[in-house]
Order: C-alpha cells, then sequence, then structure tokens
C-alpha cells in the first residue's frame, strides 16, 4: 500500500482524507477507508456501500452462525 500511495498515487481514489489517514486506516481500519471511498465517490445509497457496511458490522461483532459455530467448538474440545 506505502509503495502504491508513494509511487503511483493516482491509483487511489479520489477522497479528502489525508494521505497519513489513507495509511493508518489502510493499515488499521481498511474496512472504515473502503466506506469513506464508496461514500464520497458513489454515495451512501449505493449497493457497494451497503454491502461493505453490513461486513463491517458483521465482522465487528463476531462474525456469522458459522464463525460462532467453530468457536464454540474450539472452546469445547479445549476443555
Amino acid at each position: 500500500m506505502l509503495v502504491y500511495l508513494l509511487v503511483f498515487p493516482t491509483f487511489f481514489p479520489t477522497n479528502t482524507v489525508p494521505q497519513w489517514g489513507d495509511i493508518l486506516l489502510g493499515v488499521f481500519a481498511p474496512r472504515i477507508l473502503i466506506l469513506i471511498y464508496i461514500y464520497q465517490n458513489l454515495g451512501y445509497d449505493n449497493i457497494w456501500f451497503a454491502a461493505h457496511l453490513v461486513v463491517l458490522i458483521l465482522a465487528y461483532f463476531g462474525g456469522g452462525r458459522e464463525t460462532r459455530r467453530r468457536r464454540s467448538k474450539r472452546s469445547a474440545s479445549d476443555v
């Protein structure tokens, strides 16, 4: 990501996020950075914004049914 920011800065979508914000969000919270890009370029009433927002919420709260099932299996086998 740093190579593209420094060598090919035009590959990133146009946005108002400062370059240091692109780097920090890209490393620590890439899904939020993607939401910012989609919001600024396509708007919030786009299907891609909704899809990424749903995935962000699911990932934040621990995933779906399959993830919880795997976690419960693993914790039961640890006992």
